[in-house]
């Protein structure tokens, strides 16, 4: 007899950056600087850690930013350098060159030249640029769905 599955519903889809240990309080700054992001919370280290060892007591914080929240996570796993990984994160806003120069100014590095139409994200402009923690954020204008069909 065939078991029924049970339906399942998400509630949220929060991505998790990856950072190295000593990084996690920068990277979280650096996201509130570069693009505004609100912290909506914060988990310590446990336990904190000493005097000598000179960490920030910072398990994970979460973010919010354009009405959606990631994740911070605090991993010494993670790659110093992610390359080719396949992913980027994608920020629409009206102003693609205010939005990258303030990327740049707190610290992100711009990755080739703003482009429009065909070879931008969905016919809009787009501008790439990577954080010091090694993530690629698209930043493009309002998107045109694409000619996506409404499900």
């Amino acid at each position: 007899m065939a078991q029924q599955q049970a339906q399942v519903k998400f509630t949220a889809v929060k991505p998790q950056l990856m950072v190295k240990t000593p990084k996690a309080v920068d990277a979280v700054n650096f996201y509130k600087s570069a693009f505004g992001a609100a912290e909506a919370g914060r988990s310590a280290c446990c336990p904190p850690p000493t005097a000598e060892q000179n960490l920030p007591n910072i398990l994970c914080a979460q973010l919010e930013l354009a009405g959606c929240s990631f994740v911070v996570y605090n991993d010494d796993s993670a790659p110093e350098k992610i390359e080719g990984i396949g992913n980027q994160l994608c920020l629409e806003t009206d102003d693609v060159e205010a939005a990258i120069s303030k990327a740049v100014s707190a610290g992100a590095v711009v990755e080739g030249e703003v482009t429009e139409g065909g070879g931008a994200c969905c016919g809009g402009r787009v501008g790439k640029v990577k954080d010091p923690y090694g993530y690629v954020w698209l930043i493009c204008s309002p998107s045109n769905k694409c000619g996506l069909v409404e499900a």
